[in-house]
């Protein structure tokens, strides 16, 4: 974990593709694992904070809300797997979650990008964090300042906020100087890629284990034959 941003550094983004199903989660867990991703990633919110009950996908993430004690099963599995564990909580409460079960890093989703609370919360902790750029609505350097005080402990991610995400040539970094590197909800792996020759040090692509599943982000994600597939280009990849 000391040089986990001096290598490339993959992260299934498991997100709420599980459906709730905490046995489908568990086995993503393991999934991830052999198709050779460093750590597996979830989403921890109260629905009922983000979203009212009549507005769309209310249902698909109430379904796939994961509880403190889910937390606990899906951090245990994810430690006898051998890989990394991370989740990018929505607010202060599940920082602590977090931090109770021992995470080493924390992950700031687009949405939370301007939450000063929960930012704060999140630096406290005095350990790495990834924050997703999709809603970030000016230049990288624009506003950091007083974003992230503590701007050292940050490392960002390009990301644009569809799903599936549709990228050109012509929004898509030139290089990633600016950025450790890409979240990607795409269709296929190709931008994926695209990314990595471009320099990124950091992947993080949403991921499930069948793209037929019920729920928006299926189509955007890797299923386990696209992450083998791109574990096995990568080691070619000078």
């Amino acid at each position: 974990m000391d040089n986990i941003f001096q290598k490339l550094f993959f992260i299934a983004e498991c997100g709420h593709s599980h459906n709730g199903n905490i046995r489908l989660a568990k086995e993503m867990i393991w999934e991830a694992k052999s198709c050779g991703a460093n750590a597996v990633k979830f989403q921890l919110y109260d629905t009922d904070k983000i979203k009212k009950y009549y507005q769309s996908r209310y249902s698909e993430l109430k379904w796939a809300e994961l509880s403190k004690e889910d937390l606990t099963e899906l951090k245990e599995t994810a430690d006898k797997a051998e890989i990394d564990f991370i989740a990018s909580a929505f607010d202060v409460e599940r920082v602590g979650w977090l931090e109770e079960i021992g995470v080493k890093i924390h992950k700031l989703a687009s949405r939370s990008i301007y939450d000063q609370e929960l930012i704060k919360a999140m630096e406290a902790t005095n350990k790495p964090i990834i924050a997703s750029l999709g809603q970030w609505k000016f230049e990288l350097e624009e506003g950091l300042n007083s974003v992230w005080p503590h701007i050292q402990n940050v490392q960002f991610l390009y990301c644009v906020s569809d799903y599936p995400a549709h990228i050109t040539n012509d929004i898509f970094p030139k290089d990633f100087t600016k950025y450790a590197g890409f979240s990607d909800h795409t269709i296929g792996m190709e931008w994926t890629k695209e990314a990595v020759r471009r320099g990124a040090k950091i992947i993080e692509k949403h991921f499930t284990l069948d793209k037929h599943l019920p729920g928006y982000d299926q189509w955007g994600s890797a299923d386990p034959t696209d992450a083998k597939d791109f574990y096995k280009w990568l080691k070619n990849v000078k």
